[in-house]
């Protein structure tokens, strides 16, 4: 694959620059057009301009190898993660830049596709699998919800014939990245032959090599989509230091949360609402079918962070995160104040992108953020309460609901401010009122409207994401919030959610952390024999060392 490579860019002259070069040849290149660019949004890939520069005034760039030595890498999740999202970052810019413009106008057809599958064109494609992920599951949202594919497959031509089963059989397979895996098969097997080929690709499986570069698409599409939509680049400081260490839970909760977490739980809510309205009259074998590979990427995107994380499982580490995360999550942000103490700290530092973007970023946020109320506006017409009527006061009452949901936060917000810290009774009187009066409201639901169970889960359903729709709105109209007094709402609201998110994500951790086979499990998994057996040994003379530490004199 590296000779393939290497011959590309000899053939078509598509190279533009070799990792970080340290040296520079300053005066070719000031007549070149310079190193760099004169922008402050475009300089985080300030090297590789250097080479648009020189390949648009005719030019191209050799890569001569004097001396190989060996080069500390990234090999931590974390460190991994972080180096993605810095080129990814880069690609963004580059893509919004001229040089790019420039340079697919003026190369031939052949050397246009060679430049674009080795620079921005790798991250779009990303990105475009990652959207049509979303449309083809908003799509089938649609068709469950509105009644369409109850009627299609219900229709009498359709039952009888199994030609629609044959189909979707092999478009499951394709899903699950068989045409994607077939070249480096084929690569392998020219090479060193197809029995090494095959095992090679079984041993890449067990590695949970799958699991891993699925969640790497979701860092590219998310940091790569983001700087198209509002820029903000930004260098991101990796380290390739001794990286066998447990990451805490909020640590992987700031890296992950907006770029895998978010997007991993609005699949899940997608594939449950799917699987929960159409599962009367749709047979296993086709949801099977469709929803596999959906399923595998919102498990990757869920708990891949905890997989590949040292002694993810161990059960005083999990207990150790969850009081790390909770007194993260509680304390107060300001100046001065670094993320990784508070959760105010990080929360403004993720919406600070928001802050700097046009009005065509912000007027594209709010279009995507009201894909949420897809959600509320089918779901409530099939709740037991709404009596099967189709009035659009339905709809209307729902909102009213959020509304007074909204209204409890906003006082939560104000009672906390004017009371939180010196007046610690009343704000305790005002939340055990708010709490009785939400009782209250819940038993006239039940008693008198006809509320049932499962309109409570299928409510939660539909008001969690119109709730985060308004957030993501809120976040993007930042100055009006301000002005009108919402803001400190807003960031309640925020603080909520990740409260949510973080327990449901956490749940799973705890269970698994339990059962003391699944970390040893997971050491076996992520080093080899001997360093397993080192790692088991220190756990078990550190457990001694505590013991006798704690043990009297």
């Amino acid at each position: 694959m590296k000779l393939q490579i290497n011959l590309c860019f000899l053939l078509f002259r598509v190279r533009f620059h070799y990792g970080h070069p340290d040296i520079f040849d300053r005066i070719f290149h000031l007549t070149r057009g310079g190193i760099s660019k004169a922008s402050k949004t475009i300089n985080l890939s300030e090297d590789i301009f250097s080479g648009f520069n020189s390949t648009l005034r005719g030019g191209y760039v050799t890569h001569h190898e004097y001396i190989q030595v060996g080069k500390g890498r990234d090999v931590g999740m974390n460190q991994i993660s972080l180096f993605e999202a810095k080129v990814s970052n880069g690609n963004g810019e580059q893509t919004l830049s001229r040089d790019v413009y420039r340079l697919g106008r003026r190369f031939d057809f052949f050397r246009m596709l060679s430049f674009y599958f080795t620079t921005v064109g790798f991250y779009f494609s990303s990105m475009v699998t990652v959207i049509i992920v979303y449309v083809f599951l908003y799509g089938r949202l649609y068709l469950v919800l509105s009644g369409l594919e109850r009627s299609i497959l219900l229709d009498p031509s359709v039952q009888q014939s199994k030609s629609l089963e044959t189909a979707l059989a092999p478009q499951s397979v394709y899903q699950l990245g068989t045409l994607l895996v077939l070249p480096m098969v084929m690569e392998i097997g020219l090479e060193r032959g197809f029995r090494t080929a095959l095992g090679d690709f079984i041993i890449m499986q067990l590695q949970l090599a799958t699991v891993f570069f699925t969640f790497q698409l979701g860092t590219k599409a998310h940091y790569y989509g983001r700087t198209i939509l509002h820029g903000g680049a930004k260098y991101r400081a990796t380290g390739r230091g001794f990286v066998v260490f447990h990451a805490k839970f909020a640590d992987n909760y700031r890296f992950y949360s907006r770029s895998h977490f978010v997007k991993g739980l609005e699949l899940l809510m997608l594939l449950i609402v799917y699987e929960v309205y159409g599962k009367s009259y749709r047979r296993l074998s086709i949801y099977w079918f469709i929803t596999a590979s959906m399923w595998f990427l919102v498990a990757s995107w869920l708990f891949a962070p905890f997989v590949f994380n040292p002694s993810g499982f161990e059960w005083q580490k999990t207990v150790d995160d969850w009081t790390d995360w909770k007194r993260w999550m509680g304390n107060r942000g300001g100046i001065g104040i670094p993320q990784d103490r508070s959760w105010e700290s990080w929360w403004e530092s993720e919406v600070e992108h928001l802050k700097h973007t046009d009005i065509r970023g912000r007027v594209l946020e709010i279009i995507l953020a009201c894909r949420f109320f897809i959600y509320q506006y089918g779901i409530v017409y099939h709740l037991n309460i709404a009596q099967h009527t189709h009035s659009i006061l339905v709809y209307g009452l729902s909102w009213l609901v959020m509304a007074t949901v909204l209204l409890f936060l906003k006082m939560v917000s104000m009672g906390r401010r004017k009371f939180g810290t010196d007046f610690q009774l009343m704000f305790r009187i005002l939340k055990l009122l708010l709490f009785l009066g939400f009782l209250c409201v819940m038993t006239v639901l039940f008693v008198v409207c006809g509320l049932t169970i499962g309109d409570v889960f299928a409510g939660v359903l539909c008001f969690m994401p119109t709730g985060w729709a308004l957030l993501l709105i809120g976040q993007a109209c930042r100055s009006m919030m301000k002005g009108i007094g919402f803001w400190d709402t807003i960031k309640e609201l925020a603080r909520g959610y990740d409260y949510v998110m973080g327990m449901i994500i956490f749940m799973p951790i705890v269970i698994l952390s339990w059962f003391p086979f699944v970390s040893e499990f997971q050491t076996r998994l992520l080093f080899n024999q001997a360093f397993s057996r080192g790692l088991q040994i220190s756990m078990i003379l550190a457990g001694r060392k505590d013991g006798a530490s704690s043990s009297p004199s």
